[in-house]
């Protein structure tokens, strides 16, 4: 039996809200368990995964790193990580509007915007920080085999690649709600 128009549109809400409880969820475990992985990499990762890291041939570190060297990579690779969960903290409030069936509003178009922002930055800061941390990690070496490395990965392009996509998304269901308030005033 065929479901009506209103029927099938009950069910893709009811859809979207119960997937959309999924994504809080899934949000509120990233904003938890990436700085603790974070945390978690930093204390264990040897110093060849560490080179690796950080753009730079397996035998660039040379002896064993201090611990400060450790930690103030950590620091510098958590600045991007701060804001990519600036953008994760942007989507979960934008999937717990849809999870209330609030879809099509404003306020959803502008967690949407905020989101790509923070995705846009993260990725940007990204860079910046891997070359940070070429530095730091090859700072006790001695001279003429400290390291500056820079690398632009694939995973760099693509994330801004998606961030501009959700920003562009967002400018067109926001142009969406402006044509349609327009038409309920000629209405």
């Amino acid at each position: 039996m065929n479901a009506s128009p209103s029927e099938r549109k009950a069910l893709s809400l009811l859809s979207v809200r119960r997937i959309s409880r999924w994504m809080v969820a899934a949000c509120r475990v990233l904003l938890v368990g990436l700085p603790l992985a974070l945390v978690f990499y930093w204390a264990t990762a040897s110093e060849v995964m560490l080179a690796g890291h950080a753009n730079l041939p397996p035998q660039a570190i040379q002896g064993p790193l201090a611990l400060w060297q450790r930690v103030a990579a950590g620091a510098v690779t958590g600045v991007p990580l701060v804001l990519l969960l600036m953008g994760v903290w942007q989507a979960r409030r934008c999937f717990a509007m849809f999870a209330q069936g609030k879809v099509f509003t404003l306020q959803a178009t502008s967690l949407l915007r905020r989101f790509a922002g923070w995705v846009a930055w993260a990725a940007l800061a990204a860079l910046l920080a891997g070359v940070a941390t070429s530095v730091l990690l090859t700072l006790h070496n001695p001279p003429g085999q400290r390291h500056l490395a820079i690398g632009i990965g694939s995973d760099h392009v693509f994330t801004l690649f998606f961030a501009g996509l959700v920003w562009l998304m967002a400018a067109v269901i926001g142009e969406g709600q402006t044509l349609a308030e327009e038409n309920e005033g000629f209405v």
